[in-house]
C-alpha cells in the first residue's frame, strides 16, 4: 500500500487510535443513516403514504421499504463506480469528499416533502457508502500494520456496529417522539462532525498511482471476486430480510409497543458490534473456517428467530445472534475480497459494500412481497433463512475452486481462463 506521508510507522500510538476513531465515526454515521429508517419504518410510512396508510398500513410499510432498498441500490451503483474514478486520489482528501456528500444529501432526506423526492435523495446519499468503507478500510489497515488487515477492517466498521448499540435506537426513539425528520437531520450532524474530525485526526495518504479505471474494473474478470460478491450478496438477505421489518414484527407478532422497537435495535446492535470483532479476530487467522462457521450460526439463529419470535426472550435471542453471525461476515467477505482481486485493491474494498447492499435491496425487496402478499411479519424470517442457505452454498463453491486448482498443482489466475483450464485438466 502507498506509505502516508506522515508514514504509518512514525505516527505515536494515541494519534493512531484517534485516527482509527475519526475513521469509524463515519461509519457511526453511515449505520445510523442506513439502519434508522427501518425502526421508524411505520412513521415514514404513515407520513409520505398517509392515503395508503389509512387503507392499508400493511401495504404502507411495503412501500416504505422502498426507501431501504432505494439507498441499498445507491450503495451498489455508487462504490464501484467512485472507487474505480478515485483510485489514484489521495485518500484523505477523498474521505473529505465523501463526508460532505453524505451531509449535503441527508439534510435533502430531511427536508423533502414528498416521497418520490425521499426516494431519490435515499439513492444519492448512498453513492458514498462504499467508497468511504473501502477507501477507510484500506487507511486503517495501513495504520494497523502488516497481518492486522482484517482488525482494521473490522475497527472502521465497528463504528456501524456501534450505531446500531446507541446510535440508531436512540435517533429511533427521537424520530418518533418528534419525527423521522429532526432525526435525519441528527445524522447530518454526525457526518459533518466527522468531517471535522477526519480533517483534523487522519494523516495524508497518497492514492494507488498506478490505479486506473482499467485496472482497478479487471476485478470484474475473476470468477473467486464474483464468487465472494454472490456471497455477500445473497447471505446477507437473510439479515436486511429481518431488519428491515424489525419494527412490525416487534409490534405485530410479539406484541410489544412501539417504545420496544428502540430496546430490540440496541439488542442488534450488541450482536452486530460482537460479531464484528469476533469476525475481523478470526478472520485473521481463517478466512474459510470462518465463513462456514459464521453461516452455520446464522442459519441456526435465523431458524431460531421464526419458530418462537412470538415469545420476548425468542425474539432477543434470535435478533441477537442474526446481528452477531451477519456483521461477523462482513469484515471475513471483505478480507476474501481483498485476497482474491490482487492489484485491484481500492475496488475490491468498496465492493464488498455494494454487494452487502445487494442483500439490503433482495431482503428488503423479497421481505416486503411477502408482507404485500399476506403471509405475515414472521414470512421475512424464512425468506432471510433460504438466502442465507444460498450463500453457505456459495461459500462451499468458492473453497472448492480453490482446491480444485491446488489439487492440480497450477498457480493460476483467479479468472474465466483459470475455470477453463482446471475443466481441460
Amino acid at each position: 500500500m502507498p506509505d502516508s506521508s506522515d508514514g504509518s510507522a512514525t505516527l505515536s500510538p494515541a494519534r493512531i487510535r484517534y485516527a482509527l476513531l475519526a475513521l469509524a465515526l463515519g461509519g457511526f454515521g453511515i449505520g445510523s443513516t442506513e439502519f434508522v429508517a427501518m425502526g421508524l419504518l411505520p412513521d415514514l410510512a404513515q407520513d409520505l403514504l398517509p392515503a395508503l396508510y389509512a387503507s392499508s398500513p400493511d401495504a404502507a410499510n411495503a412501500q416504505a421499504g422502498w426507501l431501504i432498498t432505494a439507498y441499498a441500490l445507491g450503495v451498489v451503483v455508487g462504490a464501484p463506480t467512485i472507487a474505480a474514478a478515485a483510485a489514484r486520489w489521495p485518500r484523505k482528501q477523498l474521505l473529505l469528499a465523501l463526508l460532505a456528500a453524505f451531509t449535503l444529501s441527508t439534510i435533502a432526506s430531511a427536508l423533502l416533502p414528498t416521497f418520490g423526492l425521499v426516494l431519490a435523495a435515499r439513492f444519492v446519499a448512498a453513492l458514498p457508502h462504499g467508497a468511504y468503507f473501502g477507501i477507510a478500510s484500506l487507511v486503517a489497515a495501513d495504520l494497523m500494520g502488516p497481518g492486522k488487515r482484517a482488525r482494521g477492517v473490522a475497527l472502521v466498521l465497528g463504528g456501524l456496529t456501534i450505531a446500531n448499540v446507541i446510535g440508531v435506537p436512540s435517533i429511533t426513539w427521537l424520530g418518533q417522539t418528534s419525527g423521522w425528520r429532526v432525526a435525519y437531520l441528527v445524522v447530518a450532524a454526525i457526518f459533518a462532525a466527522t468531517f471535522v474530525a477526519v480533517a483534523a485526526l487522519v494523516p495524508l495518504q497518497d492514492g494507488n498511482p498506478q490505479a486506473t479505471m482499467r485496472s482497478e474494473l479487471r476485478a470484474f474478470g475473476r470468477v473467486q471476486v464474483w464468487f465472494a460478491l454472490g456471497i455477500g450478496a445473497v447471505g446477507f438477505g437473510g439479515l436486511f430480510a429481518v431488519y428491515t421489518y424489525v419494527a412490525p414484527l416487534v409490534m405485530e407478532v410479539t406484541g410489544l409497543g412501539a417504545g420496544a422497537v428502540p430496546l430490540v435495535l440496541v439488542v442488534i446492535g450488541v450482536g452486530m458490534t460482537i460479531g464484528n470483532f469476533i469476525g475481523g479476530a478470526l478472520a485473521d487467522r481463517s478466512v474459510r473456517r470462518s465463513m462456514y462457521g459464521f453461516f452455520v450460526v446464522m442459519l441456526l439463529a435465523l431458524t431460531g428467530l421464526a419458530l418462537s419470535a412470538e415469545s420476548v426472550p425468542g425474539l432477543l435471542i434470535g435478533v441477537f445472534f442474526v446481528g452477531a453471525a451477519s456483521s461477523a461476515l462482513s469484515p471475513t467477505i471483505q478480507t476474501r475480497l481483498m485476497d482474491v482481486s490482487h492489484d485491484s485493491q481500492s475496488i475490491a474494498a468498496a465492493l464488498n459494500h455494494s454487494a452487502l447492499n445487494v442483500g439490503n435491496a433482495l431482503g428488503a425487496f423479497l421481505g416486503g412481497l411477502a408482507i404485500a402478499g399476506g403471509l405475515g411479519y414472521v414470512a421475512p424470517v424464512w425468506i432471510g433463512l433460504g438466502l442465507s442457505g444460498l450463500g453457505l452454498l456459495l461459500t462451499v463453491a468458492t473453497f472448492l475452486v480453490d482446491r480444485v486448482r491446488r489439487g492440480n498443482g497450477v498457480e493460476l489466475p483467479y479468472g474465466t481462463a483459470a475455470i477453463r483450464v482446471v475443466a481441460a485438466e
